[in-house]
């Protein structure tokens, strides 16, 4: 069975290798878009002025990147006495390439909206918020958090995917695909845009990515992750073995 994977090859291949030894499976790991900041130009369209937040929100190592370089561009200094939320550890500490990391005004969680909000208590409650996002990401998960605690906060878009160049791919040849983002859903449609399923098997790993891949009329065979598939490689082992 020859499989597609949306992501780059993971540093871990191990958990691939046993999935080609025990099913025969061929294995293709391709990123279907790229994260990309947003210009000065396109940020200035989203009307929000950074100097008016004393407390940022980072989800992700490219939305760090893109707002300090959004800062350069427009020359604003961001002020030691900015307060930084991640949504977990490995975000907190990337922030250690732009600034000196502070634990006073560096928190993070562990990797859930409630987490970030909990983290607000009521020494931090009087703080101006900007959550930062991909552009066309659902925030409603922590919007709604951050309203219930009744928070002054604003969503900034940061970052844009890009649709990679797909064309050196042959859809047809492969009989499962698993895609993990909505954008990639965005750019197998640009890149193909008379794709049909066909034959082909859709593995959705992430909430975000069943909703294109149902949007756009695409049948998904297995829907993850689950408690018995945390992984992309255990989720590709659990259809193997539905196979069996």
């Amino acid at each position: 069975m020859k499989i597609l994977i949306s992501q780059h090859v993971p540093s871990n291949l191990a958990p691939y290798e046993v999935l080609q030894k025990h099913f025969g499976a061929e294995l293709d790991f391709h990123p279907f878009f790229l994260i990309e900041p947003l210009s000065s130009k396109e940020f200035r369209a989203e009307h929000i002025n950074l100097p008016d937040y004393t407390a940022i929100v980072f989800s992700s190592r490219h939305a760090i990147d893109a707002y300090f370089k959004l800062c350069e561009e427009m020359r604003f200094k961001v002020p030691e006495t900015m307060k930084y939320f991640c949504s977990t550890e490995a975000v907190a500490m990337y922030l250690q390439k732009h600034i000196v990391y502070r634990k006073r005004k560096i928190f993070f969680g562990t990797g859930t909206p409630a987490s970030i909000v909990a983290l607000v208590t009521a020494k931090h409650k009087g703080e101006k918020f900007l959550i930062t996002t991909t552009e066309g990401s659902d925030t409603t998960q922590i919007t709604s958090l951050f309203s219930a605690a009744k928070l002054d906060y604003t969503v900034g878009v940061l970052v844009k995917p890009v649709p990679q160049d797909l064309h050196t791919l042959d859809m047809a040849s492969y009989d499962l695909a698993v895609l993990c983002n909505s954008a990639d859903v965005m750019s197998l449609k640009e890149n193909f845009p008379g794709f049909r399923q066909g034959d082909l098997k859709f593995i959705s790993f992430g909430k975000a990515v069943v909703r294109s891949l149902e949007d756009a009329g695409y049948e998904i065979s297995l829907k993850a992750p689950t408690p018995e598939a945390t992984s992309i490689s255990k989720a590709v082992e659990l259809y193997l073995k539905s196979l069996q």
